[in-house]
């Protein structure tokens, strides 16, 4: 039996993660997890329901952050384990939650990949303002916060060759796709 393929998208807000991460999980039959999408969900709320809470405040205290990532590991260990491969899709900004993915793929014995997803700021900035005009929209991210993860995030450099990727974000799509798995055939 193959061994199910493990992705995490990361980086900051608005690096076009989501959108890449969703696609990509899409085209490679994964099932894939959205950490705003669970964090709402944990705390009983619509996907969409906004949520303009101050930065670490409320649902995005520290404290729901790690329930949130951890139910994101549960879920995520749950289908590798059943022979599915998974796509995570979350800031991760820390090394400690990067290292916790890492812990969880290496007792299951499955190839782990980190997609780090980035793009200019000006981008960066027209996504966030373009998603605020967007009922639908999932992700509650804003300059504001952008701003203090960017003070927060920590450089990947723990994450070896083999197991990480970095994406820029700002193409089309399907140019995306193509050159990503242009750079995971490089690394098989």
């Amino acid at each position: 039996m193959q061994r199910p393929e493990f992705f995490v998208f990361f980086g900051l807000i608005a690096t076009g993660k989501s959108t890449v991460a969703q696609a990509w999980a899409d085209q490679r039959g994964l099932t894939y997890y959205n950490s705003d999408v669970v964090r709402k969900e944990l705390a009983g709320l619509a996907p969409s329901a906004s949520r303009q809470e101050a930065v670490g405040q409320g649902i995005y205290s520290s404290d729901f952050s790690r329930k949130t990532y951890t139910a994101l590991l549960e879920r995520a260990e749950s289908d590798l384990t059943a022979g599915r491969g998974v796509v995570l899709d979350a800031s991760y900004q820390g090394k400690e939650e990067r290292q916790r993915v890492r812990d969880l793929a290496a007792r299951l014995g499955v190839n782990l990949c980190f997609v780090l997803c980035s793009c200019p700021e000006l981008e960066m900035k027209r996504r966030m303002e373009q998603r605020a005009l967007d009922p639908n929209a999932v992700s509650d991210g804003r300059w504001e916060i952008y701003l203090k993860q960017k003070e927060r995030f920590e450089v990947p450099d723990e994450l070896s060759g083999a197991e990480f990727i970095e994406l820029s974000t700002d193409l089309p799509v399907n140019d995306l796709l193509h050159n990503l798995l242009s750079m995971v055939e490089e690394k098989l």
